[in-house]
C-alpha cells in the first residue's frame, strides 16, 4: 500500500492522498535545480494532459525547496497540475526516492503499481487506454 501523506500545494491547500483514493494517482517527485526534471516537463504534461481526462490524478512532489522558489518553476514552466511542497523531504523518505526526477504510479485502491520509471507510460497505457 502506498504510505498516505498530507502536503500543501502552493495554494496552501492541503493534498491528502488517501482522499484520492477510487482514482489512479502519479506522484512525480522533482526539483527545480534538477536539469532532467526540467527537459522532462513536456512528458509529465504529456501524461497530464493525455490520462487526467481519464480519471489519473497526477501530482507534482517538489523536495526541500522554499515556496517562492517552486512557484516560479511552476508559472515559468506553465505546470497544468498540482504542486506539492515536501519542505523536510519525509514524504520522499517515506517512499525512498534517492534520485531525481522520479515516479510513483498507485492504483485506485492505494496500492503502489510501479516505482519504475520507464514502465510508468506502459502502465498507464494499460489502466487507461492508449493515447
Amino acid at each position: 500500500m502506498a504510505p498516505d501523506f498530507n502536503l500543501k500545494d502552493l495554494s496552501n491547500q492541503s493534498f491528502k492522498l488517501s482522499t484520492h483514493r477510487g482514482k489512479p494517482v502519479l506522484l512525480i517527485f522533482i526539483a527545480t535545480w534538477c536539469p532532467t526534471c526540467r527537459s522532462e516537463m513536456p512528458h509529465y504534461k504529456s501524461i497530464y494532459e493525455t490520462y487526467g481526462q481519464r480519471g489519473l490524478e497526477v501530482v507534482n512532489i517538489d523536495i526541500q525547496e522554499p515556496k517562492n522558489r517552486v512557484s516560479q518553476f511552476a508559472v515559468k514552466y506553465q505546470i497544468p497540475y498540482r504542486v506539492l511542497l515536501d519542505k523536510t523531504g519525509d514524504v520522499a523518505g517515506t517512499y525512498g526516492i534517492v534520485g531525481i526526477p522520479a515516479m510513483v504510479l498507485i492504483d485506485k485502491d492505494g496500492k503502489i503499481l510501479s516505482r519504475q520509471y520507464l514502465a510508468i507510460d506502459i502502465l498507464l497505457e494499460t489502466l487507461l487506454g492508449k493515447k
